[in-house]
């Protein structure tokens, strides 16, 4: 089976501080795992020695039942049996667009190598592509034709290194999806690499969050974003409320919001810091027996959801509630604050 298994992965340039420290990463097989963090983490280095452009300072990395990397042993990449998706496509300027595709099939026949190009083509919806020269297609074709150059050999593992980033935003929406319905039609396992929060949980199947050289949180984009395992990451991975709070007897924490219902109350009385996302809360009348009264600081309009920032007495920084549909507030207006919902607590 193709899974990709990495252990307690370090790497230094130099004789500076550790980019990667002990890293872990398993990624199922057929699955699509999205490296996730912020710049300098370790996010590319860590591409890099899994592809095997680099070479790790120890750890091992796997891939089904064949050590790539790990004391004493370092595959070069040619022979990791590894697709690579680069940033912009990197496609050879000087050859059509099926000869792109076909670079990587060696040792087949003539006949075999057309056959695999076109089926290729057709997985990436480009059929009919192939006398075309790089510089006649778009950004997103350019990027779909690299993940058929990619796929074509038929590669146990594929590597995306943030190859939506040149794209405007109206097209990498459109071409994510398709670049993740080719990888689920050849099962191949795949790790994509970005910055990009939205990304990572709208495409992938895992999200594996890289704080300090170090895999800080790996799940589902489901519990990543419902369940972070600490304030951080649930700042750093879609919108946060971080509000300091204390657990009450009955369960709930006491916040500058009023009691908040815990998902997971703990045992006795702590003191922490309350996690809700900004569509937990709901802007209400301002004379509510159950608000919390405040004013709004800033709208920040979307189209689809709007961002009303408040402003609350007891609490240091406004608080960010997520709105659907039209604006029943102004800047300056008084505003009700209702919590709805379960929050986390981080002791």
């Amino acid at each position: 089976m193709n899974a990709l298994h990495i252990e307690g992965l370090t790497k230094s340039y130099g004789t500076g501080e550790p980019v990667l420290r002990g890293l872990e990463l398993t990624v199922p097989p057929g699955a699509l795992a999205a490296v996730l963090g912020p710049s300098g983490c370790g996010k590319t280095t860590l591409l890099r020695i899994i592809a095997g452009f680099l070479q790790a300072d120890a750890g091992t990395v796997r891939l089904g039942d064949r050590l790539l990397g790990g004391p004493g042993v370092h595959l070069p990449p040619e022979r990791r049996h590894i697709g690579i998706v680069p940033q912009e496509g990197a496609l050879f300027p000087h050859l059509s667009v099926a000869r792109n595709v076909a670079f990587g099939l060696t040792g087949t026949d003539r006949a075999e190598r057309r056959r695999r190009t076109e089926e290729m083509l057709q997985l990436v919806g480009l059929a009919g592509y192939g006398d075309r020269m790089p510089h006649e297609l778009s950004g997103g074709q350019q990027q779909r034709i690299a993940l058929a150059r990619a796929l074509a050999p038929r590669p146990q593992l594929v590597l995306l290194d943030e190859p939506f980033n040149a794209l405007d935003n109206a097209l990498r929406t459109g071409v994510r999806a398709d670049v993740r319905a080719a990888l689920r039609a050849t099962g191949a396992t795949a790790v994509l690499v970005t910055h990009d929060q939205q990304e990572a949980l709208s495409t992938a199947d895992l999200v594996a969050v890289v704080r300090d050289g170090q895999v800080a949180q790996c799940a589902t984009p489901q519990d990543l974003y419902n369940r972070p395992a600490d304030p951080w990451i649930a700042d750093f991975v879609g919108d946060a409320v971080l509000l300091p709070g204390t657990v009450d007897t009955d369960g709930t924490a006491l916040t500058a919001l009023g009691p908040v219902r815990l998902a997971t109350p703990p045992t006795g009385l702590h003191a922490g810091t309350v996690l809700l996302r900004p569509e937990q809360l709901r802007l209400a009348d301002v004379d509510s027996r159950d608000a919390v009264k405040g004013t709004v600081t800033e709208i920040c309009y979307y189209g689809h959801d709007a961002m009303v920032t408040v402003s609350v007495e007891g609490h240091d920084t406004p608080i960010a509630i997520r709105v659907a549909g039209p604006l029943p507030v102004s800047p300056g207006e008084e505003t009700g604050i209702r919590v709805v919902g379960e929050a986390d607590l981080h002791l």
